[in-house]
């Protein structure tokens, strides 16, 4: 990666001062300010999604998407034995446009919603605005209760869903070079230029021991992307549904194992633009190693399914159905949109193929839908 110019940005000058001061910045601790900083973070001050956003999630591609994920949740709770007193928790729920489908295609499940409470994990107080009126017409009891981090929501039986949350959690990235004759895994950090911009530096310092051993000696030049904050979340949820009885359901975009690969990007206005150009103006996110999640679920004591591909989830759930039910209601311009939607959630060159889906459950519970061999 060459160093952009110098960023005119509040946050700029923020994390060029923190260097001058500490060092070069890890990249996880990069984006962490750059997404949360609590005055200029980019999640802190705007709403990013939809055409005059930055980018696109599924929940507002389509409503079929949220509807699939609220009868799997659904589903899940009649195999639970259907208790009551459950927080429905969804982690980094956008505009609450995923509940929302949710609750409205699980409405006429007896006793459902009645059982349910319902936690929402955001930091982003403008978000968090979009969601209470996305949701305002939710009855009392399903009012929500919003948290900043899983750890403050109830215990207690437990179902959560979480689209597109790992992938902005803040990562470590590592580069094997040579170094004093040998080769090593350095640690890419973000420092300054001669100029005083935003540049990327190599840290040689205890690279070697974080790496996978099935990664280890990938050739020069490889980069290891580790996340140590998205396993936290993942421990925690394995162990909810260890202490209680529940179901989690994670859909990202990544890899099903271990690989190398820089996947570091950031998205401003629908197009890809340099990392280090204009911070705290522009999503950043990386690809997600699902398989490491469902590791993480498993050490915890949860029972982990998967990762199957978006793709098949979403036919295995029913989308096929319910699309050409809606469009049995649609004019032609209607139903023509309900397919482009159906390709962009299912196809091989949309989401279908690159997003992936695990899901984990307490130890005893059935297979989930959507996870059967």
């Amino acid at each position: 990666m060459s160093p952009p110019p110098p960023a005119d940005t509040p946050l700029a000058a923020v994390i060029a001062q923190q260097i001058r001061l500490t060092g070069p910045l890890p990249v996880s601790a990069y984006m962490a300010l750059c997404l949360g900083h609590p005055r200029h973070g980019y999640y802190i001050t705007r709403d990013p999604l939809g055409a005059g956003g930055d980018f696109t999630t599924a929940p507002e591609i389509s409503q079929m998407f949220g509807e699939m994920l609220g009868l799997w949740a659904a589903h899940c709770w009649l195999t639970m034995g259907s208790p009551a007193g459950v927080a429905l928790v969804e982690l980094g729920p956008g505009r609450g446009t995923l509940m929302a489908d949710a609750l409205r295609a699980t409405a006429r499940v007896p006793g459902f919603h009645a059982a349910l409470r319902l936690h929402l994990v955001e930091t982003s107080p403008a978000l968090r605005q979009r969601q209470a009126a996305t949701l305002a017409a939710l009855p009392a009891p399903l009012a929500p209760v919003w948290h900043d981090r899983l750890e403050t929501v109830p215990e207690g039986p437990l179902l959560l869903l979480a689209n597109e949350f790992f992938d902005a959690l803040p990562i470590r990235q590592f580069v094997r070079q040579e170094h004093r004759g040998r080769l090593l895994w350095a640690e890419r950090k973000v420092g300054l230029d001669a100029d005083g911009g935003l540049a990327w530096v190599l840290d040689p310092a205890a690279g070697d021991a974080l790496v996978p051993p099935a990664l280890r000696d990938a050739p020069p030049g490889s980069v290891v992307e580790l996340s140590p904050a998205s396993l936290a979340v993942a421990r925690e949820i394995g162990g909810r549904l260890a202490r209680a009885p529940g179901a989690a359901l994670i859909v990202d975009y990544g890899h099903a194992g271990p690989a190398v690969g820089d996947t570091l990007q950031a998205v401003r206005r629908h197009r890809f633009a340099d990392p280090l150009e204009a911070p705290g103006e522009a999503d950043l996110t990386a690809h997600v190693d699902v398989a490491a999640l469902a590791a993480e679920l498993r050490a915890a004591g949860a029972t982990a399914w998967g990762p199957v591909t978006q793709g098949a989830l979403l036919s295995a759930l029913g989308i096929g159905t319910r699309a050409a039910t809606l469009k049995g209601l649609a004019t032609p311009a209607q139903a023509a949109d309900i397919d482009s939607a159906l390709d962009r959630l299912l196809g091989e060159a949309g989401m279908g193929r690159l997003f992936k889906a695990v899901a984990a459950t307490s130890p005893g519970l059935p297979t989930p839908a959507g996870f059967a061999v």
